[in-house]
């Protein structure tokens, strides 16, 4: 008799209160409409190795089909999605690899559920990573004032170290600067322009910026004939 006092009536109304409730809460989430909304969302690579290089030029995305009750659903955004592949697996030797992206491998907020992932599939490719030291090739545009020419153009440094795909990084023969304007240069002029490589693979890991010094002189007297 105590535990029924105790435990059961006590405080009776506010129990059957809170359980009124509570089935008044689910019933309003069972009735409440069901949405299936689609969301495209880049592919996030984890514990990639430090000399593994992804050597396709897009990253990746996939469509996410989720399903919830429709005021969850809406309210979910694509960065609320996280379509996620291990590369810790993957080793020297690298050429190509398929990849499942199966429901269970997106992380998504609680109360929606993922139903479809298209493409299920991604195929990559990948080549060793490595820094190589190559050399600046500085772009002068314009011409000096009348009567001078261009005797020396000088990069300082006069190579940098890019990164990327062993095979593309193999194939710069030099990294370029952006162009340096010599009209109206008399003497000696220096300029800070930054340095880029054209293939998108390959970055300039260092330096990002370059000296570039276009000196001038005098042009020769024409001899007379």
């Amino acid at each position: 008799m105590n535990f029924l006092r105790n435990y059961v009536f006590h405080n009776l109304a506010l129990k059957l209160l809170a359980l009124a409730s509570a089935i008044l809460l689910w019933n309003a989430i069972a009735r409440e409409p069901v949405d299936e909304i689609a969301h495209t969302v880049p592919v996030e690579f984890t514990h990639v190795p430090a000399d593994l290089a992804i050597t396709s030029e897009n990253v990746p995305s996939v469509q996410i089909w989720i399903r919830g009750p429709q005021r969850l659903a809406r309210q979910v955004n694509s960065s609320d999605l996280h379509p996620t592949v291990s590369l810790a697996n993957v080793r020297i030797g690298y050429g190509e690899r398929t990849f499942e992206l199966a429901s269970g491998q997106i992380h998504a907020p609680r109360g929606v559920e993922v139903v479809q992932v298209i493409p299920s599939q991604i195929h990559l490719s990948f080549d060793r990573r490595i820094t190589r030291e190559v050399a600046v090739r500085p772009r002068v545009i314009g011409a000096p004032e009348e009567g001078l020419q261009i005797a020396q153009v000088i990069a300082d440094p006069p190579t940098a170290n890019i990164t990327g795909p062993q095979n593309r990084v193999n194939g710069v023969e030099a990294i370029l600067t952006d162009p340096v304007d010599a009209s109206g240069v008399i003497g000696t002029a220096t300029f800070t322009v930054s340095a880029y490589v054209t293939d998108p693979l390959v970055r300039v890991s260092y330096p990002a910026q370059v000296r570039v010094t276009v000196v001038t002189e005098r042009k020769s007297p024409t001899a007379r004939k």
